[in-house]
Order: C-alpha cells, then structure tokens, then sequence
C-alpha cells in the first residue's frame, strides 16, 4: 500500500480556534500591533501550529477576515507596468475581482462594515496595510502624504464596490467594466500622484495681508 505523502490534515477544531483569536486580536490591536505569539496565546496553541496551519501572519489575516483575494499575486501586476497607466490597472483589477465569484466574500464584507464596528476595523486593515500601502510604497510617496492618499484612493475604489454592488445604482451597476475604468482611473491617479491642496493654515500669506504693525 502506497504511503500518503503532503501535510496531514490538521485537527478542524484547532483551525477555528486560532481564526477566532485572529479576528479578536486582529479586531483589537490592528494588523501591526498583532504577532502570532499574541494569537497563539489567546487561541491556547503553540505559536508553531499558527505556522503550521497558516504559515504567515499575512496568510493568518487574509484567512481571518475571508478576503476576497490575496494582494500579494494580484499587486505585482498591477504596479509592474508604466506608472502613467497605474490608475487604469487598480481599477480594470479592482473590478475584475469584485465583479467575479470571488468578489462574493468582499461584497459580505461590505455589508457588514456599515453596522459592525470589528468587521469595518479588519476592512480598514486589509485597504490600508495590504493593499494601499504596497502601492503608495512603490510611488515613493512622501510618508506624511500617505494617510490622505490612500484614504481619498479608498473612498473611489470602495465607493464604486458599494455604488455597483450593494446599492446597485444603475447605470454603474451594469456598466461596461472598460467605462467605469475610463471615467474613475484619471481620479484614482490625482489622489495618488498629483499635488495635494494646501491645507488652510500652510498656504503663504499674501502681498499686504501683513498685519497691521503698531504706529
């Protein structure tokens, strides 16, 4: 009799386990201030099997929050082109995720976000850290401009999964993919590239807007 080769098949119970620490530890301190010791310990495992059934702590979040797709095989596509197309890449890849089966779990996720604070927070994590932050990384954008980048790049991009999706607002949520692309990338790259507007107390002050000095 042939001998069965590949992991074993792990203990499902011990599986479930740690995703429930994940998601509380994830939910609680966010995704950088989680380690696989701390879900490990809350989960009352050994911080080797977290390893053993996940592999990473970015394969654990991914698997916590069921996200509909893994940025790391999707991303390198989409920033390996000419930069001046990345507006129109993020979004024709956006949609083509959201619009395919796989799109079904971030579509619950969408939902859920409104009314439940945790989900909204895990959502919050997997835009900012997993997706957004590789692409504003790879632009070399100046860190104190990263926070109101990629958060102007989110309202677009979530808005649109929302408008389409959830709300389906017509003619957005029958729309040629290629229109949607045509009409949003031009605003995706503005957020991401283009000068950001000054904020009320930096903007200079003008020729005899001095103050008057005493006589």
């Amino acid at each position: 009799m042939a001998r069965r080769t590949g992991r074993r098949p792990g203990n499902p119970a011990t599986r479930e386990a740690i995703l429930d620490a994940a998601r509380a530890t994830f939910g609680q301190r966010g995704y950088d201030g989680s380690t696989i010791r701390a879900i490990a310990t809350a989960a009352k495992v050994d911080p080797a099997l977290v390893h053993h059934y996940f592999g990473s702590k970015d394969q654990l979040f991914l698997a916590a929050m069921q996200a509909p797709f893994d940025p790391r095989e999707v991303l390198p596509a989409v920033l390996a082109g000419d930069r001046a197309g990345l507006g129109e890449r993020i979004v024709r890849t956006f949609l083509s995720v959201w619009d395919s089966p796989a799109g079904t779990a971030g579509i619950a996720m969408l939902r859920s976000a409104v009314s439940n604070e945790w989900t909204a927070r895990l959502l919050r994590e997997f835009l900012t850290i997993h997706v957004l932050r590789p692409i504003l990384d790879h632009l070399d954008v100046d860190p104190a401009e990263v926070p109101l980048r990629g958060s102007l790049t989110a309202s677009q991009l979530v808005g649109l999964a929302v408008m389409r999706h959830v709300i389906r607002l017509e003619p957005i949520a029958t729309a040629d993919p290629e229109v949607l692309v045509a009409a949003i990338a031009p605003t995706i790259e503005r957020y991401l590239t283009a000068p950001l507007p000054d904020r009320p107390g930096d903007q200079p002050d003008k020729p005899g807007d001095q103050p008057d000095q005493p006589g």
